[in-house]
């Protein structure tokens, strides 16, 4: 019996399918003996990233060696490069989780912008409830709670969608992207703009117990560690109880799991669902941190980048932490290249794709022979 056929009883202590399978054939290899080849493969990655981007740099005329270090300085070469890289891989993350964990369940979830949107407007509704009458740390949980539900529920419409009328549950979540950002545009130009913005309307700007306050530089706030927080979290939910192996269940074999009589459909509601909150979650982090207010054009791109980062991380919640991290950076760095290159910032989107080529190429375990 596989693992993917134990009934829900046998949850408790369940190792992951792939570990079954390597004892099936022969033992899983020690830590010792799969060093020399992790380092070579991820050796593989680095250099083949650098070597293929170098050649897009000069096939754009620019001179390789100093662009990539005025990226690297940009991102990494000053505390305060590096405080910006942690505020740009903040809700890199948790958009990243927002993928994670439905992937679980062999869910697509291609809606991670949006629901970042609407947990913004989440944490702004709650804000404007309490109107300053609660203790800041009371106000920023009371926030983030509402981010959580309200970015949880655009999660949930898909999911519904996929449970009630089997629509497909990446184009569904991709195509409420949209919607969350005209009523982003409609809020800020017509009931929450603010009177004080002329050319660009935005709504009010967040003030005093519903901020973070910075704990570092000049803009670093303790978004971080709840973003991280989160993600061990995850983690550890996933990995150790029964829900996160039922997830696992589903997304290795649906029919299988049908037939030990799990609830597929609730559980894959429930998992894009968690996986919606988390987006909120970060939605409610850059208004309270970093942006202070609701904006047209807020959050633009970080969803697909975090879908990324969970690809890069094998949608992995705690390797999350590393893939949110490396392309936070090179978003950062991309104001490098702009000033040493004279190119577009969207080149560094270029080195996001082949990073994402070169780890799931290089990066992937060799398939195990069949015995």
């Amino acid at each position: 019996m596989t693992a993917v056929d134990a009934p829900p009883s046998e949850t408790d202590d369940a190792p992951d399918p792939a570990p079954v399978v390597a004892e099936e054939t022969g033992g899983e290899p020690t830590f010792a003996q799969r060093l020399p080849r992790v380092v070579a493969r991820w050796a593989a990655i680095i250099v083949s990233t650098i070597v293929i981007f170098s050649a897009f740099l000069l096939a754009k005329g620019a001179d390789p060696g100093p662009v990539l270090e005025a990226m690297w300085k940009t991102a990494m070469g000053t505390p305060d490069s590096i405080g910006e890289t942690l505020i740009r891989a903040t809700p890199i993350l948790l958009a990243a989780l927002a993928a994670a964990v439905p992937a679980r369940a062999g869910l697509f979830n291609l809606g991670g912008e949006g629901q970042l949107l609407m947990g913004a407007i989440g944490a702004i509704l709650v804000a404007d409830q309490l109107d300053g009458g609660a203790p800041g740390f009371l106000t920023l949980v009371l926030m983030a709670v509402g981010a959580a539900a309200l970015g949880a529920a655009w999660a949930a419409l898909p999911a519904l969608l996929k449970v009630v009328t089997r629509t497909n549950e990446a184009i569904s979540s991709l195509l409420l992207n949209y919607i969350a950002a005209i009523i982003v545009t409609w809020l800020c130009f017509e009931p929450w703009k603010d009177p004080a913005s002329l050319g660009q309307a935005y709504s009010r700007e967040m003030t005093g117990p519903e901020r973070f306050p910075v704990i570092w530089g000049e803009r670093v706030h303790p978004g971080i560690f709840v973003a991280i927080g989160a993600a061990v979290v995850l983690w550890a939910v996933l990995k150790y109880t029964t829900w996160g192996f039922k997830l696992r269940v589903i997304g290795g074999n649906p029919s299988a799991a049908r037939r030990a009589g799990l609830a597929v459909g609730g559980l894959s509601v429930a998992a894009m669902c968690v996986g919606g909150a988390m987006a909120g979650l970060g939605g409610m982090i850059e208004i309270a941190g970093t942006e202070g207010r609701l904006r047209p054009g807020l959050l633009a791109g970080v969803g697909f980048i975090g879908f990324l980062a969970s690809w890069l991380a094998k949608h992995d919640p705690l390797k999350c932490i590393l893939s949110a991290f490396i392309l936070g950076a090179i978003a950062v760095g991309g104001s490098g290249l702009k000033i040493s290159a004279g190119l577009s910032g969207g080149a560094v989107n270029i080195l996001m794709a082949l990073v994402l080529f070169a780890v799931l190429g290089w990066g992937s375990k060799p398939a195990a022979k069949e015995s």
